[in-house]
């Protein structure tokens, strides 16, 4: 049987990352990298995927082959308690990685994400009986039958996306009316918009695997009718533009939690409206406010809700009792920031407009 790149069920607490490794071999992250003695013949071979971005091995594995001791064989038997990265839980549903990044946003599957190793800079791994129960539960071609005139759209508003995910898969030219029909989804704007959303994301990750592709070339190669080019490739750039955000925003986070006054998690982004794009961080009980609030348009503000403190979509900044924009500009450093938050003297009441 072929062994695969998986964690199997039960092995969560042996995964070893290069960084591990380096430390156990006594020696620094870079030289590792540099040296590559993971790739020497005989090593033990990697639990992740072959195209994952960060590499993961066992460490009972590894610790067995550096003493020179015969390398324990993993599990060969599928288990249902298996995590399987974004490659392989893809490869399960027969599916590109790229469509993963859809489907993964199914309420199920977004509940059970387990990070490896844990914390914002781990990757995502879902139980393989997770990816097995979204398999199943997809429709078929005649699962929706039509929407009837005046009803609202027949699937929840969360699986509306990985479902019309999964038609672009088997049909890059799929049209509004057939998802409408298919789904049983209003065309205007429910099939509309999901297919425009999509396209544009797939056409943004062609981009970034293909630096210097032109959007217009990339929905070519995905094979888009001309006349979705146009909304698709703008919803291309703004989604490119939403995750060059994501970089500073998460850096920012994670300076925040270092310091003791947020909670450790990954930045989620979300759109106010069409255009812009926002992002909360959750701050420890006994600061200055519930949680900060980056906004595109604004920079970084005070909110006083942590359920909701992004807020509701508005044409005008939020202001009022306990909002205080802070910072220089729309990204200022973590440091600014953070001082900016203890020192209550600080802020304006106004946002600082983006250029």
């Amino acid at each position: 049987m072929k062994e695969k790149n998986v964690i199997r069920a039960g092995r969560l607490q042996y995964v070893q990352t290069m960084a591990d490794l380096a430390d156990t071999l006594g020696k620094k992250l870079v030289t590792v990298r540099n040296q590559k003695p993971y790739a020497a013949e005989g090593h033990p071979a990697p639990i992740s995927s072959p195209n994952a971005r960060a590499q993961l091995w066992d460490a009972e594995q590894t610790r067995a082959y550096y003493a020179g001791q015969p390398v324990p064989e993993l599990p060969r038997v599928d288990d249902e308690e298996d995590l399987l990265d974004r490659h392989e839980a893809a490869e399960l549903l027969g599916v590109a990685p790229v469509s993963w990044n859809t489907y993964k946003r199914d309420p199920n599957l977004a509940a059970g994400v387990v990070l490896v190793p844990a914390g914002p800079k781990g990757t995502e791994h879902w139980p393989r009986r997770l990816v097995l129960g979204y398999k199943n539960s997809r429709p078929g071609k005649a699962a929706g039958g039509g929407r009837p005139a005046g009803s609202g759209d027949m699937i929840p508003r969360d699986e509306i996306l990985p479902r019309i995910a999964e038609l672009l898969d088997a049909d890059p030219a799929v049209t509004v009316e057939s998802v409408a029909y298919t789904l049983g989804v209003a065309k205007f704007p429910t099939a509309q918009s999901g297919l425009v959303t999509l396209r544009g994301r797939r056409i943004a990750d062609l981009v970034e695997e293909q630096p210097g592709l032109d959007p217009k070339d990339a929905a070519i190669r995905l094979g888009y009718p001309t006349g979705t080019h146009r909304g698709a490739i703008a919803a291309a750039e703004r989604e490119l533009s939403v995750r060059s955000d994501k970089p500073y925003l998460q850096r920012t986070a994670d300076f925040l939690a270092a310091a003791g006054i947020a909670q450790q998690a990954l930045v989620e982004m979300r759109r106010p409206d069409a255009e812009h794009v926002a992002a909360a961080v959750l701050l420890e009980a006994g600061q200055p406010a519930a949680a900060l609030v980056w906004d595109s348009r604004y920079g970084w503000r005070t909110s006083t809700s942590r359920r909701h403190p992004i807020g509701k979509a508005t044409t005008t900044p939020p202001e009022g009792e306990g909002i205080r924009y802070l910072g220089s500009g729309l990204r200022p450093e973590p440091e600014e920031l953070l001082e900016a938050l203890r020192d209550g003297r600080k802020g304006t009441k106004r946002p600082h407009t983006a250029p």
